[in-house]
């Protein structure tokens, strides 16, 4: 297989967003428990950035010189960094749903400038439907192989003892994709291509293998 890099990418000059504390609009409902913008971060604390926070920055991206976007994870997640993909085909309520980022990837590809994805496809979640479907099926489940899966039930919850799963980097948080399964590379492919359908321009692959 030949891999072409995409001709806009050599010369592309990109910012990293981290979505959850780059901007927040007043525009966007969200929930009431987030800490006050200008605390200092926690590990748990959400901001509550969005995208429509964002887009009314664009202006000032755009004079940056910039001409391509990496955005840290944006989909569905329990966690604020969103390395906890609860759905991969959602962008997350609190940043703004999927019509704020496509309000935003429109006007940002009119201001010529890409859009880049994170694409988490090594591992998923605890509150990813396929393990929770494991969780409460155990050995019934017909997921059951869409994971590396040690012994039932799951024990993913249970601080004091080691994941019966592998997990990314042994974080019981962090249940890991088992590849060689083709229904799960199938699964993400099938993300990857709905959001290239979608307009962005790219993927950043975390962990792949």
């Amino acid at each position: 297989m030949t891999i072409q890099t995409p001709d806009w990418v050599k010369d592309a000059v990109f910012y990293q967003i981290f979505p959850d504390r780059f901007a927040q609009s007043p525009r966007v409902s969200k929930p009431n428990n987030l800490e006050p913008w200008d605390a200092p971060p926690t590990r748990r604390g959400f901001k509550g950035g969005d995208f429509a926070g964002i887009l009314e920055r664009l202006d000032y991206l755009v004079d940056l010189g910039i001409t391509a976007i990496y955005f840290n994870p944006i989909f569905q997640s329990a966690a604020n960094h969103r390395y906890h993909t609860h759905d991969y085909y959602r962008v997350d309520p609190i940043l703004g749903g999927d019509a704020a980022f496509r309000a935003f990837l429109d006007a940002a590809h009119r201001a010529g400038i890409r859009v880049v994805l994170d694409g988490v496809f090594n591992h998923a979640s605890r509150g990813l439907l396929q393990f929770n479907h494991i969780m409460e099926n155990g050995d019934k489940s017909p997921y059951l192989d869409w994971f590396i899966v040690k012994d039932l039930p799951l024990r993913a919850f249970d601080l004091h003892v080691a994941p019966n799963y592998a997990a990314w980097w042994g974080n019981r948080e962090l249940p890991k994709l088992n590849t060689d399964n083709p229904d799960v590379r199938e699964f993400l492919m099938d993300v990857a291509e709905y959001w290239l359908r979608q307009g962005i321009d790219g993927w950043r692959l975390d962990v792949p293998l």
